[in-house]
């Protein structure tokens, strides 16, 4: 375990007691940040209290440095890779997007392919934009009762690997925004026999970690490296975040990686959040999250008494495009009723002050966690039969899809740093977009740098615009034009 003076401790959060520590001798601060312990600001001190203002402090010797550390925060790391059964954890202060940027700038270098569905998160596209590796895409099936896009499906990956033999990594969403899950430990044992690294966005699987009726984790699964937002069900503040390796990764390496895009004043608000969360879920985690899971099945089954719409689980399970379900995942299927997952989402804030995940042109998505109680379930389930009374009409007519199988022509990287001009959307068809264009959430591009735009795409933006989904992306914040290469 290197220089840790304490044995593996689950309930010891080192940089928490190193925190409460230095609150205690009251050291005089020549250091930044400027606020100085929250004098300096009063309003802010107000607003978040001085328990928040006083641990906002920089990095010092007590203290460690989240770049190189050395004593607690590397305590910190060494704790959440024992709970995640990881072989090393690090600390990441810039979300699940830097996490998941370090690992593709980990694995691939310029010219490099890397193999991956197409439905993955922004971050993921944008490392490739930085680093300069060429995508290969696996599109993923359809559910097209649904709309939703399903796991990769074995044989997909097989024949990708086929096809790409000097591909260095494949990576794999486990699970997808709506709780579905691939073949994970299938697939990492088809990876590193073809000699690649099998690379895991876990944003939304902090909670498989803890239990065991929840489908395999990335770890338990062999997976040589996973970004966990903890911040999402692991109960840490909002942008703290995991990202756990395997014991065939190179750890210096990967912290190298970090160091080259993550902030040299680490929060220690987002540490110390982590380092607690951590000690919660390694000792309460089974309990609580099973609790999660019981809620969840329960507020499915109300909502599916409603009638009209479907809040489904592990009904859609095949064993291979959707080989699992995160049975915490609370997806709503709206389309029957004649509303757009999005129009729900709306009416559920503006109507009854209930404020959820996301809505796309079919689903809702209503996230569960360590949080919730009966009594919220119960009033979403009441305000979901009544939205039905209100508001139903026929659903004809109605885009189904959510996942369009794009055509790719240039590498994010070539079309995103390319010549470009800007064209009013209806004029871009069959050009060659260098932007991105996604709902947000979740986040996932409708169109990517490198990819070619049709008219279907383009009547998707206009129906997602038109329905009120949150588009962002492009330069055009109204996103009437789009730039496409010249």
């Amino acid at each position: 375990m290197g220089n840790s003076t304490y044995a593996l401790d689950q309930n010891r959060a080192p940089i928490h007691e190193a925190l409460e520590q230095f609150r205690r001798i009251r050291v005089v601060p020549f250091d930044v940040p400027g606020h100085k312990r929250g004098r300096g600001n009063p309003e802010l001190t107000a607003f978040l209290g001085h328990q928040c203002v006083g641990v906002d402090v920089n990095s010092m010797k007590p203290l460690d440095n989240l770049c190189h550390p050395v004593s607690v925060i590397r305590e910190a790391e060494q704790l959440a890779a024992d709970a995640f059964g990881a072989a090393q954890a690090f600390l990441m202060v810039g979300g699940t997007t830097s996490a998941v940027q370090s690992m593709v700038l980990t694995a691939c270098k310029r010219g490099d392919e890397i193999i991956l569905p197409r439905n993955v998160h922004r971050s993921v596209i944008n490392a490739l934009v930085l680093c300069g590796a060429v995508p290969v895409y696996i599109n993923p099936e359809v559910d097209t009762r649904l709309g939703i896009s399903l796991g990769m499906k074995r044989e997909q990956v097989a024949k990708a690997i086929a096809e790409h033999p000097r591909a260095v990594a494949v990576l794999v969403n486990n699970p997808t925004y709506y709780g579905i899950c691939s073949d994970l430990r299938e697939i990492v044992r088809m990876v590193h026999a073809a000699g690649m690294l099998c690379l895991v966005d876990e944003a939304h699987g902090t909670h498989f970690y803890f239990g065991e009726n929840f489908p395999v984790s990335a770890m338990a699964a062999g997976a040589d490296m996973a970004a966990v937002s903890m911040h999402k069900s692991g109960g840490s503040l909002t942008q703290s975040s995991f990202l756990l390796t395997g014991p065939n990764v190179h750890a210096g390496y990967v912290r190298q990686i970090i160091n080259l895009t993550q902030t040299t004043s680490g929060s220690y608000l987002l540490m110390s959040s982590l380092d607690i969360s951590r000690r919660n879920l390694a000792l309460r985690g089974r309990k609580v999250f099973e609790q999660v899971r019981l809620l969840a099945e329960y507020a499915r089954s109300e909502i599916n008494l409603i009638g009209g719409y479907d809040a489904f689980g592990q009904e859609l399970v095949d064993s291979d495009a959707i080989y699992a379900f995160d049975p915490t995942k609370l997806s709503i299927h709206t389309r029957d009723i004649g509303l757009a997952g999005i129009e729900v989402y709306d009416i559920l804030r503006d109507d009854y002050d209930i404020q959820i995940e996301f809505g796309d042109i079919g689903n809702i998505l209503a996230y569960l966690s360590i949080g919730d109680r009966v009594q919220e379930v119960e009033r979403l389930v009441s305000a979901l039969a009544e939205i039905r009374r209100r508001f139903q009409r026929d659903p004809s007519g109605m885009l189904s899809q959510e996942y369009i199988d794009p055509e790719v022509v240039a590498t994010p990287q070539e079309a995103f740093y390319a010549e470009k001009v800007s064209l009013p959307l209806r004029e871009t068809e069959g050009r060659i977009c260098s932007e991105f264009v996604m709902c947000y959430p979740p986040g996932i591009p409708i169109l990517a740098p490198g990819e070619k735009i049709t008219r279907e795409i383009l009547n998707y933006i206009e129906y997602a615009k038109a329905k009120g989904c949150s588009m962002t992306g492009p330069e055009d914040p109204n996103i009437e034009q789009l730039n496409v290469l010249q």
